[in-house]
């Protein structure tokens, strides 16, 4: 199952991760059946970590989290796409430039 789990999660990073932009309605809603294939590995994912039975002596585990998080930032990639944020107001406060900070000497001064 976790092979089945890594080719499909493969596949998706190589649809997503193409240099294209969302200009057409078909784009846009393949990205969207994309986001819910996610959703399903995501949830394939849980249910078989679920049920997993790994011994404590086993000499190697899956490692559920990590796939997961991997998904969400897929999910995330395909969702900024979709619907980019707009650009939001520059902070019109000067920088500093002295980072510089003097701690007090440990040392008694005589």
């Amino acid at each position: 199952m976790p092979t089945t789990l890594f080719r499909c999660l493969l596949l998706l990073l190589a649809i997503v991760d193409g240099d294209s932009y969302a200009a057409s309605g078909y784009e846009q809603g393949q990205l969207s059946l994309v986001q819910q294939q996610l959703n399903i590995i995501e949830r394939l994912a849980t249910n078989t970590e679920a049920a997993s039975t790994a011994e404590p002596d086993d000499r190697y585990r899956f490692d559920y989290p990590r796939p997961s998080q991997d998904i969400q930032r897929i999910r995330q990639g395909v969702q900024g796409y979709l619907s980019p944020s707009r650009a939001q107001p520059r902070d019109p406060r000067e920088m500093v430039g002295d980072y510089r900070l003097d701690t007090p000497s440990s040392e008694p001064s005589p």
